[in-house]
């Protein structure tokens, strides 16, 4: 019996190890909804576009959540940074790490907003470009439709009618232009 017990115990503490190093699943979609609403407030066509953005920019950087520099442009059209708050719902950047900014630019009137992503570990950058004709349609989203179905429009809407992706290494380290 003794002899069991130990090799459980040896199992178990084997297990903690290995645990830390097997990545989390994805959220569902029930899960993204909820936790845009705790996170935000509510949950709107914004917020799940921030959350395509993320996930899009780990999968394209080979991320994981935490290891993403994240730093949104607000464009002239915007009326509020809310894609920024499903980004940081993705890829766990917050403004408490330093790992997200938001900044207020309202310079270019033809983008509702830029999103530049950087991996951490490798300096690889992406330019996530959301046009100003975007907001029609995420508009239209959050007038004609409920949470689930707001989430399930943004997800399985054509990319060039949310976003264009710029991959440069060392282009947007500056200070990118929206």
């Amino acid at each position: 019996m003794s002899k069991k017990v130990t090799r459980l115990g040896c199992l178990l503490i084997c297990l903690c190890f290995l645990l830390p190093s097997i990545p989390a699943k994805a959220e569902t979609p029930e899960e993204w909804v909820t936790l845009g609403k705790r996170i935000h407030g509510g949950f709107g066509s914004y917020i799940a576009l921030g959350i395509r953005i993320g996930l899009d920019a780990m999968k394209r950087l080979d991320t994981n959540p935490r290891e993403l520099d994240v730093t949104y442009f607000d464009g002239a059209n915007a009326p509020c940074p809310c894609v920024a708050d499903g980004i940081m719902i993705a890829t766990v950047a917050t403004p408490g790490q330093n790992s997200l900014r938001v900044i207020s630019s309202k310079s270019d009137s033809s983008n509702f907003g830029v999103v530049v992503i950087k991996n951490k570990k490798t300096g690889e950058l992406l330019r996530y470009v959301i046009p100003a004709a975007a907001r029609s349609l995420l508009d239209k989203w959050n007038q004609d439709l409920g949470d689930r179905q707001r989430y399930d429009a943004v997800m399985n809407a054509p990319t060039d009618s949310l976003f264009r992706v710029d991959k440069d290494k060392k282009k947007y380290e500056e200070s990118p232009k929206v």
